[in-house]
């Protein structure tokens, strides 16, 4: 095993642990020596990991540690490169921004023989549908996450248009089509709601009763999810 691979098998390892775990349970699990699992973790957290601990105390991965450089097969630099191209075509704005945020971040810690490979990557995405949302759906995005309820104009196929308020759960992102799916208040049951037929939305600064996990729970048990 290398040492890139033993780092990364290291993080991996600290995943799985909430709690501090002594260096010499770390050590045995990894097949190495106390010495070099010291020299491991120093080396982690030098390049950004959160490792909080010390000899003797236990050693725990805390949230919002950056991953150590990396090495990936072909195959999953191409499933890397080919999501964050869809993302780019097919998402919002500030996702397609972030896609390539993350592009660059990961080539900026890999090899340069895996950056020329990024660079020359065979797969390509189709252009974006026509059918474009009148809305900002990074708001409905920001919504979810805080679980706030929006309120907003729809018209259906007919071109009849109502309002609802909803309680956004998740967005689904199609070729043809971003689909939000909500409980809806008028109907007291989750509806599916075109983003390009939504004519204005409103983030209201009230809370949705419920958790966003609850709901997106029952949400895909309805639609058969597993």
């Amino acid at each position: 095993m290398s040492r890139a691979e033993r780092l990364l098998e290291l993080m991996q390892l600290l995943r799985h642990y909430r709690l501090p775990v002594s260096g010499r349970v770390l050590a045995s699990e990894l097949g190495i020596s106390l010495r070099t699992l010291y020299r491991d973790i120093a080396a982690l957290q030098a390049q950004g990991a959160v490792i909080e601990g010390e000899p003797g105390i236990g050693y725990v991965l805390r949230p919002g540690f950056m991953l150590p450089p990396l090495m990936f097969s072909e195959e999953e630099i191409e499933a890397l490169i080919l999501g964050t191209r869809w993302v780019t075509r097919h998402a919002d704005k500030d996702l397609a921004v972030a896609a390539g945020d993350l592009i660059a971040k990961v080539t900026a810690v890999l090899p340069s023989d895996l950056q020329g490979r990024l660079e020359i990557s065979p797969l390509f995405v189709g252009s974006r549908s026509d059918n474009e949302p009148n809305i900002d759906v990074a708001r409905i995005r920001d919504a979810i996450r805080r679980e706030h309820k929006i309120s907003i104009a729809y018209r259906d196929e007919n071109g009849a248009e109502t309002r609802r308020t909803l309680w956004p759960v998740a967005i689904g992102f199609f070729e043809q089509a971003r689909i939000i799916a909500a409980w809806c208040e008028t109907r007291q049951a989750f509806r599916h709601f075109r983003t390009d037929r939504i004519v204005s939305v409103d983030v209201l600064e009230v809370r949705y009763p419920q958790s966003r996990r609850g709901l997106l729970q029952k949400w895909r048990q309805q639609q058969g999810i597993t």
